[in-house]
Parts: C-alpha cells; structure tokens; sequence
C-alpha cells in the first residue's frame, strides 16, 4: 500500500466486515475526493474478478490490517465530497458502479444537510447498525451519525438477541432496519419481552414491503414520531414517510424528499427530478446511464424501472418492482447476474431465476432449470461461485422455460414451483 499513492477520483474497493473503523475510513476517503467502493466481504473470487474488473479500482482492501493502514494515511473526516460508489445490476447482469464524481463544495454540503435536516442527525446520537455496512443505507444512517459528532454501535452479524441487549446497554437513539429484521426482532420479544425502547428518536425501515401487522406493531413499541419508512435506491432516495401518515394512507411510501419531484408515467413508471448533489452516471457505462435519465421540466429525472402511483396530495404507492429484481431479506439480488453465472455449470441447457413469497424473507431466490444437472451439483456451483444472499433455495427443474415470441422468459409464470 505505501506504494500506491492515492488521489482525488480513485476508488477504493472495501471487503472487510462492517465496524466503525470501516465507518471511519469511508468518510477519511470521500473528504480526500477518494471513492470507497463498498462490497460484500463474502463474495467468492469469481465474483470479485468480473464485478472489479468493470470498476477498475486503484486499491483494494480486503484485511483489517489493511483498514488501519489506509486511514493513517488519509485526512481526518471532514466533508465527504461524493458519495461512496455501490454497485447495481438489473439487465445486464453486471454490476455497475453508481458514481457521483467529486463534488464541488457547495453541491458536498448540500448532500451532508439533506440527510442531516432529514433524519436530525446530532451530536448525542447513538447509531445501532443491524445490516452489513456495505450496504448504502446502513452505511448512509453510520456515516451521517458520525458527521454529526454521534457514534456508531455494531453488534455484528444480525441476531435478535445481540441486538436486545445493544438496545440495553447502549440506548441507542436511531436504527435502520428491513422488515425481516423487525419479524425477527418481535419474535424474539414474544419470547423474553420487549426491552425499553424510549431511547429511540428515529427508527426507519425500508428495502423490502412491510406487511402490514409488523407496521402496526413497530407503530406501537417505539416512541410516538419515531417511526419512519422510506423509499429508495442505490442509486438515490425518493420518498419519506413518518408512520403516522402511512396510517392515514395504509400502503404508501410517502411523498417526495424536500428538493425532489416525483412523477409517474401513464403505464406507471416512476421518474424523480433530484438536485445537483443527488445526480449520478453508471461507471463506465455511458448507454445504462443515458436509459435511466430524461430532462423534465423540473430538470434531470431518472428511473431505475420502478411503477407505482402518485395521489392528488403527492402520496407515492408502489405497484410492484421491477421485474429483474429479487429483494431477499432486505437484500437486492438480480436475476441476470444469478442466470450468468449459473447458466455455465455443466449440463445447465437454461435457467430462469426468480422470486417467490417468503414468510420470513419476503422473497427467497429460486432457479427454473432445464438440462441434465443434479441438483447438489447446482448448489455446489453455486456455493463456489456466488455470494450467500444470490444462491437459490429452491430449483425446480422443467422440460423448457415460458418465454414471448422475443424469447424474453415469462417470470410471472414460474412463481408457482409446482409448474
């Protein structure tokens, strides 16, 4: 590493388990110009080979020791001038970096007080980290904590228990969280009784549906005004909505983030106009960047393929998303990137991969197969060459697939196993 000097504009890709030393480094590189490119620790060689390789980072940190390393050499946290670069897929089955570029001064502050007027960041702040930080949420909530001179508590891998008695000792005052999470949580509460929860101020959850008895009942164990839920992406955040209002208007994930419009086409395509700061490109792929943004009358918009609905009073209702994108415990899995790989084990002729109901995950990933292949052949490939949260649960093996008359398969028509 002493070797490689950094500068404005570099990435950085990090795969090293969540802390507040990693909290810590993210925002030393993002004050440098520096972008962290986040990623799961997990993920097999292969998978790192083909998602760096279209990332082309200048370093990569994959040991502890190499975390203390690089924060020695970089500023101390101050203003982030971008944003860290998380990776998206969908279609192309790729991952894609969604890349800010360095932002001016005026454009860096504006992104630290959006969050900050939003979610009142303060000083006093005690932030209880449940998902893994290479996510961009968690890792948005930590970060914003730590500008605001709070702290970061992470009890580790997600367990109702440890996550209890963080709640005990640390009286946390924010969370984010997954609607599994929650299951989980009430579950185990059900069992040894709810802890106090009256430290709480800001309690958001997003990333997946929440069913509604969970709703309701997150409504009532924390503190009156501190329940949120929010609506976004990797690649930005659209909407925000405290949970008073969803029990005005059950189902929505409420209206747009102050400086945003959201609008949505007659077949129900959802576009956003951002600010300056919110803006972003694919890394390295100028053709995905300019199918997700269209100028409007209040400025750039994008979409990343949603649908839903918009009320008179600017209420926003999701319709379902989008086709190629599985959300599994609160974790985005993309069908293209999952049948890629898949699709090279021996004796796989074709495979579709797609989502079904799931009482604990709210979908778990499944795999249609057709072809000459045993199904503990499957799921060793599998094991070898994806991460945990891409492997399927299910395979269910089939004569052919349903595709159009385009050869586009027919996805909806797999959600049955037993077709």
């Amino acid at each position: 590493m002493a070797d490689r000097a950094l500068s404005e504009g570099d990435r950085v890709a990090l795969l090293v388990p969540g802390s507040p030393a990693y909290v810590d480094v993210v925002l030393r590189l993002l004050t440098a110009g520096i972008f962290p490119i986040p990623l799961d620790p997990r993920l097999t060689s292969y998978e790192r080979e083909r998602i760096l390789a279209g990332l082309d980072p200048t370093l990569v940190v994959d040991d502890e020791l190499e975390l203390r390393t690089l924060a020695a050499a970089l500023p101390p946290p101050g203003l982030p001038r971008g944003r860290p670069m998380h990776c998206t897929s969908g279609t192309t089955g790729t991952p894609k970096g969604v890349w800010s570029g360095v932002l001016d001064e005026e454009s860096a502050a504006a992104l630290v007080a959006e969050e900050r007027e939003l979610w009142g960041f303060r000083p006093d702040d005690v932030n209880l980290v449940l998902s893994p930080l290479y996510h961009s949420a968690p890792l948005r909530f930590a970060s914003g904590t730590v500008l605001a001179g709070g702290r970061v508590v992470i009890p580790g891998q997600f367990d109702p228990a440890a996550v209890t008695a963080a709640i005990v000792t640390e009286r946390p005052t924010s969370m984010f969280c997954v609607p599994t999470h929650l299951q989980r949580l009430f579950a185990h509460w059900d069992e040894v009784g709810a802890p106090d929860l009256s430290s709480f101020r800001v309690v958001a959850h997003a990333g997946a549906p929440c069913p509604q008895d969970v709703k309701r009942r997150l409504i009532e164990l924390f503190p009156a005004g501190s329940t949120w839920e929010f609506y976004g992406s990797t690649e930005g955040q659209f909407t925000a909505c405290r949970s008073e209002e969803w029990l005005e208007r059950p189902g929505t994930v409420g209206r747009a983030r102050p400086g945003r419009r959201m609008t949505a086409d007659p077949d129900g395509t959802l576009w956003c106009a951002v600010p300056e700061h919110a803006r972003f490109t694919y890394y390295g792929d100028p053709a995905k960047t300019a199918a997700a943004w269209r100028q409007t009358e209040d400025g750039p918009a994008f979409t990343v393929g949603d649908h839903g609905r918009i009320d008179a009073d600017g209420y926003v209702y999701l319709d379902g998303r989008r086709e190629d994108l599985i959300i599994s415990g609160g974790v985005n899995v993309y069908p293209t990137e999952v049948e890629q790989v898949l699709g090279e084990c021996p004796g796989v002729v074709d495979i579709a991969v797609y989502g079904a109901a799931d009482p604990d995950w709210g979908q778990r990933v499944c795999a249609a197969v057709v072809g000459e292949v045993d199904e503990d052949v499957l799921a060793s490939y599998a094991r070898t060459h994806l991460a945990p949260p891409k492997r399927p649960k299910t395979y269910v093996f089939r004569a052919d697939l349903p595709r159009t008359l385009t050869g586009k398969v027919r996805r909806s028509e797999l959600q049955d196993p037993a077709t």
